[in-house]
């Protein structure tokens, strides 16, 4: 619900209130972000102000006014506030800019053309007009429905010629506290690692440079009273729904905590011409008062109902097997044939092949870009094996890196301008990053990729991405490489949105060497992503552990693999395995030639198991209770919207002599409801299960157990 009142604008979500105003000069300060509040005491309100020691703008109305000290809604620069600004432009008369409001509007979900966005809601929008230059900025803020979620982002119109040098999102001033912020960092092979840390004074920034919202640090960050924990206490989420390099803010000043961000400004600029505007992406916010499972509960219910795309999103999804890991480049059609053969009995319902079915492929360093069939390699192309899929009962589903090209290729000797960058190169894998800020390239793979797609009955790609972007420079971007990054990526927008929107029944899953472009933007194309390259399953649940404080359990693509695991080399059982990956959209990649008869029977009672409990991880809600970065045991539990069922995952990392008698105590259940814990033979009260708990398993290493609980009606 948005209300206004005179100049003054209560936007009320399904349990949180968030209020600014423009005040008597036409500066716009933000008032209250938190728990619902009633619409008639919004005037209760009032920016607070202090002066000592701050400058006084031009046309404030009182002496007791700085925007030093003020809390805005986006922050301009040059006007003596001296935290950091939202927007710098630079025209000719300088960068400095005085924003005022000038109107507001209010209509259906506005869509940032060429961006993923929010697919429904009401929008609040703001203008404002800078007294100083003939530009105009409006502030876009979007209710989606039934939502704890405010989505905003921000329009730049230029009425003269000037080059932007940040163009943040959103921004917000918080009142002064004790806060902590958590953000979720790592690299190749340990995505999203939780990292809470105490605020203090001055500026922390997370950011990603690589052209991709990357492995490194994820799109997302937290700002946490320092007293909140996993359930209880005031939380801000601030996500954005952006796959690029990105620039995420929390400054602690003398009066207030400033939180922004949106596209990383380093190295970033954009020219504009009279007439002309820039669209921001959107970014998340969020609030909760019952800690990060809160939090990450609010995130998970709008990403599901809002962000992934609908015609999948709660769909059963694809049971794949995957031959990367049976295979790697070493296969033909009758190893190909003969892993289908496997799969189909035991309850598989895809195939995937993926890396070196085409071109020159027969390593890592060549014929990336060459999307045609090596018949070579695979006897009669791809139909054999489709033709194969489908007398089994199996689709089929193929592998891509659309982004890339390979030196050794015949797309790249054809035009070596395609790539990114001039030489020398810096080189990963002998492969380069083909330039997506020019749209004939975007147009030619597009027609390379749908040429497959209409010729062969394809049901799913993989969709990778296998470097980042180091020179953000190219053949046709001279003297406006600032610009580069941003076009690209809305490149590869464009590819995605023709792909998805010309073949709908194509599920697509997103990937970057694993997880390193897990982020909101990608995921309104793509229902569900690879979530890391390590499938060993102790690392795996400590990186859905930090995935899922900000994405909902049926984004993360889970596989079973083999033991020993093929990046860690430990053994565990195929139980274990198979329990962590069931903690999210389950699928398989080992070599089932190799297993034995009484594993292929596990697995046939895995994929009915998962089956049982598929639409918990697609709709339930999720509640983190062992936390394994602080303790020896990991467990997950996932609750029904009804609270009519639940199923938990837990894990021993080491055993422990003597380490019994330990109690897990559940959440999210209904105190008044009888559970019947099946495992356990036992029925108890939602109360008992919650506040008394049940004892841990006995465990030896890496051993895991899994508890089913029904109502008891």
């Amino acid at each position: 619900m948005i209300s206004v009142t005179g100049r003054r604008f209560h936007l009320a979500g399904k349990n949180f209130s968030y209020v600014f105003e423009a005040d008597a000069a036409g500066y716009l300060l933000h008032l209250y972000f938190g728990p619902r509040i009633a619409d008639e005491d919004i005037s209760h309100l009032a920016a607070p102000s202090f002066l000592s020691f701050s400058p006084m703008p031009p046309q404030a109305t009182s002496v007791d006014f700085s925007l030093d000290t003020a809390p805005q809604e986006y922050a301009t620069y040059g006007q003596g506030d001296f935290r950091r600004p939202s927007a710098i432009y630079r025209r000719k008369g300088g960068r400095a800019s005085n924003l005022r409001y000038a109107g507001y509007e209010i209509g259906e979900n506005v869509v940032p053309q060429g961006l993923p966005h929010v697919r429904a809601g009401e929008t609040l929008a703001v203008k404002l007009h800078d007294t100083l230059a003939d530009v105009a900025v409006t502030l876009y803020y979007t209710l989606a429905p039934d939502s704890d979620v405010l989505v905003r982002h921000m329009e730049i119109e230029a009425g003269e010629e000037l080059t932007l040098e940040r163009a943040f999102s959103f921004s917000l001033d918080l009142p002064v506290g004790e806060y902590d912020v958590l953000r979720l960092h790592g690299r190749h092979l340990a995505e999203r690692i939780p990292c809470r840390t105490p605020l203090g004074h001055g500026l922390c920034r997370i950011e990603s440079s690589r052209g991709a919202s990357s492995h490194q640090m994820n799109a997302f960050l937290a700002v946490m009273e320092h007293a909140a924990g996993e359930d209880h206490g005031s939380v801000y989420g601030f996500g954005l729904i952006y796959s690029g390099s990105f620039a995420l803010e929390a400054e602690c000043g003398q009066t207030d905590v400033r939180v922004q961000g949106g596209i990383n400004d380093l190295g970033f600029s954009w020219e504009l011409g009279r007439g002309e505007k820039f669209t921001a992406p959107q970014a998340i916010l969020a609030y909760s008062s019952s800690g990060m499972g809160g939090l990450s509960r609010v995130y998970a219910d709008f990403l599901r109902a809002h962000i992934l795309p609908p015609k999948h999103v709660y769909s059963p999804r694809p049971i794949v097997i995957n031959n990367w890991e049976a295979t790697y480049f070493d296969f033909d059609t009758p190893s190909i044939l003969k892993l289908i053969d496997e799969a189909a009995p035991l309850g598989m319902d895809t195939f995937v092949l993926d890396d070196g079915w085409f071109g020159a492929r027969s390593d890592d360093h060549r014929a990336l870009g060459d999307w045609y069939v090596n018949t070579q390699k695979l006897a009669g192309g791809l139909q054999p094996i489709i033709a194969h899929c489908k007398e089994r009962g199996m689709k089929f589903g193929l592998w891509f890196e659309p982004e890339m090209i390979s030196e050794d290729s015949d797309l790249f000797r054809a035009h070596p301008d395609w790539a990114i960058g001039t030489e020398p190169r810096c080189k990963s894998r002998d492969q380069y990053v083909l330039d997506f800020s020019r749209p004939e390239i975007v147009d030619e793979i597009y027609a390379r990729m749908a040429a497959l797609l209409t010729e062969y009955d394809i049901s799913y790609v993989k969709w990778d991405m296998n470097r980042h972007i180091t020179e953000f420079c190219g053949e046709k971007c001279r003297g406006r490489e600032g610009e580069l990054a941003h076009r690209y990526m809305l490149g590869v927008y464009a590819l995605a949105e023709r792909l998805t929107k010309n073949f709908p029944d194509v599920f697509f899953e997103g990937c970057s060497g694993g997880g390193g472009r897990f982020d909101a933007g990608m995921l309104y194309y793509f229902p569900q992503v690879w979530t890391s390259d390590d499938t060993d399953p102790f690392e795996r649940a400590k990186i859905q552990w930090g995935t899922s404080y900000a994405y909902p359990m049926s984004a993360m693509s889970c596989h079973v693999s083999a033991s020993p695991n093929h990046q860690t080399g430990r053994k565990t059982a195929l139980s274990v395995r198979g329990h962590i990956a069931s903690l999210g959209a389950t699928g398989y990649e080992l070599d089932l030639c190799k297993l034995t008869e009484e594993e292929k029977e596990e697995i046939k009672a895995q994929i009915r198991a998962y089956r049982e409990t598929e639409e918990l991880i697609l709709r339930g809600d999720l509640y983190r209770l062992c936390d394994p970065f602080e303790t020896n045991y990991f467990a997950e539990l996932v609750v029904s919207k009804d609270k009519a069922r639940a199923y938990l995952v837990g894990m021993t990392a080491r055993f422990i002599p003597s380490d019994y008698n330990r109690r897990l105590r559940l959440k999210g259940l209904d105190e008044n409801k009888q559970y019947h814990v099946r495992e356990l033979g036992i029925t108890l009260h939602g109360s008992t299960l919650m506040h008394a708990g049940l004892l841990i398993p006995k465990q030896h290493d890496y051993e895991t157990w899994v508890w089913h609980l029904e109502e008891v009606l």
